[in-house]
């Protein structure tokens, strides 16, 4: 039994999404994986740049595959009003959430094997009353209801090369992360990020590296107590849960090659404790993964480009990555 085609948001049609999901298409058009995009045909040709012979409307995700090689199929869900490439607009948020929400509701059904998602902008959804504060929040919302066997997401987690960095905070304020951690919060993420590294990448015993807060990892509370009140509880309760959990490790040495070597996730405390590491990397490549839902998804681990869409400028390499990874955990799940 093959798995079944990836459904791909069109997200924020007046960026670089649809410039790289043509260039991904073309990439990736013989040996697949197969995909269907779910969101406006006319956007999708037009801010592409592409040619409206090789876009192809489907009724439905299944014959995507039979026709991927010659023809970039779409479920199409039209805007209410045309799109102008480098201007996102307010108007467009309500297709842009059908978009997603279709798309969810295609992976919980079956019809797709996973969820890839094109970059959105946060600020015209907001301007149209979106309340999630991204897509991972929203995807955790749009599947909370379905059966999910072990601990729930949503949690991000950022893949470059070797490296692994899953987030108990995300897009959280610098000075307002002290206060949103807590023991719970990141035994939670924890246990999360160690049964995703079973269950979506085959890691039968995962090994996780939590990170300090502060710098030095608090230098034994000379420089910050959040390590010695909550990080090292955290660890101490995760190992007594059965995860191979250690730290808290400062920040600045846990990303070096010898120490990637010992872990097989890193566990990072706010944003950019994660994002730096990872787009040092590979700053092209990398891709986000929400672990702990029910259905698989991938995204490209980049904005919406909008100061460079339409120029035809833009690199899909982090798309085409983020596909290929789709695919690779909708296999694993499907053979355990």
């Amino acid at each position: 039994m093959t798995a079944g085609p990836l459904a791909l948001t069109l997200g924020d049609p007046a960026g670089i999404g649809p410039e790289i999901i043509v260039k991904a298409w073309t990439a990736l058009r013989g040996e697949g994986p197969a995909f269907v995009v779910v969101g406006d045909h006319d956007a999708l040709a037009s801010a592409s740049g592409a040619g409206a012979s090789i876009l192809r409307r489907v009724a439905s995700a299944e014959e995507a595959p039979g026709l991927f090689a010659e023809a970039l199929p779409i479920l199409d869900l039209p805007l209410r009003a045309p799109v102008i490439a480098g201007q996102p607009s307010p108007a467009a948020a309500p297709a842009i959430i059908q978009w997603i929400e279709t798309a969810v509701g295609l992976a919980l059904s079956g019809a797709v094997s996973g969820v890839v998602t094109a970059p959105i902008a946060k600020a015209p959804l907001y301007a149209a009353g979106f309340k999630f504060p991204g897509h991972t929040e929203f995807l955790g919302e749009l599947t909370a209801a379905a059966t999910y066997d072990g601990a729930r997401g949503p949690i991000m987690m950022l893949i470059a090369g070797d490296l692994r960095a899953a987030l108990v905070t995300v897009h959280e304020p610098l000075a307002e992360v002290p206060a949103k951690l807590s023991i719970e919060r990141i035994v939670e993420a924890g246990l999360v990020t160690a049964q995703a590294l079973k269950r979506d990448f085959g890691v039968a015993a995962p090994r996780l590296a939590v990170a300090g807060l502060n710098p030095h990892a608090g230098e034994s509370g000379a420089i910050g107590r959040e390590e010695i009140e909550m990080v090292g509880p955290a660890v101490a309760v995760l190992r007594d849960l059965g995860v191979d959990a250690r730290g808290p490790y400062p920040a600045d040495t846990l990303f070096p090659a010898e120490m990637r070597a010992r872990y097989d996730a890193a566990l990072c405390l706010y944003h950019d404790q994660a994002l730096i590491p990872v787009k040092m990397l590979d700053f092209w490549g990398g891709v986000n993964v929400t672990l702990g839902l029910p259905i698989v998804r991938t995204s490209p681990d980049h904005g919406t480009g909008f100061d460079i869409a339409g120029r035809g400028l833009a690199r899909p390499d982090s798309l085409i990555a983020a596909l290929r990874l789709a695919r690779q955990i909708a296999e694993t799940r499907r053979r355990s």
